[in-house]
């Protein structure tokens, strides 16, 4: 994770255009100066990160279901529970899959994991819209190739 660039999947460890799902990893930093005042002396990744992660994860979903053409937006939070603590140093596992696309916006659900214990999941929903720039699709095309995605599962 690069948490001062606001980058927080670090690996696409799997997508699945037919299923409507991706599997992506981010490792917690060990150290970071987030984990100086949350908290001192019982270091946890926040909340409102763990559920930009699940966003982040659904929106690299949602730009391989959408073949780049449209960009999502982060519109609704829903559902969102934090279940235990990441600490840092962990491996973050999540599985976001689509329920819904239609009318200009998507809903996904998704799912944070440490291991095989579940630790935050929610129910979020996307605006999509076209990329506002051209600078801003060669910028998400770079980041694509920094962490896995398959570009070629969309070039089919």
């Amino acid at each position: 994770m690069q948490l001062d660039y606001f980058q927080l999947i670090d690996r696409i460890v799997s997508l699945d255009l037919e299923g409507k799902t991706i599997m992506v990893e981010a490792q917690v930093p060990e150290k970071h100066t987030i984990f100086e005042g949350h908290f001192p002396g019982f270091p946890i990744m926040p909340g409102v990160l763990l559920t930009e992660a699940m966003a982040q994860s659904s929106g690299w979903l949602l730009l391989g279901l959408l073949k780049f053409e449209r960009m999502p937006f982060l519109a609704i939070v829903k559902e969102a529970k934090m279940r235990g603590f990441v600490s840092p140093g962990q491996l973050l596992t999540i599985d976001a899959q689509l329920e819904h696309e239609g009318s200009g916006f998507a809903v996904t659900k998704a799912k944070g994991r440490v291991g095989k214990e579940l630790k935050c999941s929610a129910e979020i929903t996307f605006g999509l819209s076209p990329f506002p720039d051209p600078g801003f699709r060669t910028y998400m095309d770079a980041m694509a190739t920094k962490i896995g995605f398959p570009m070629q599962a969309i070039a089919q």
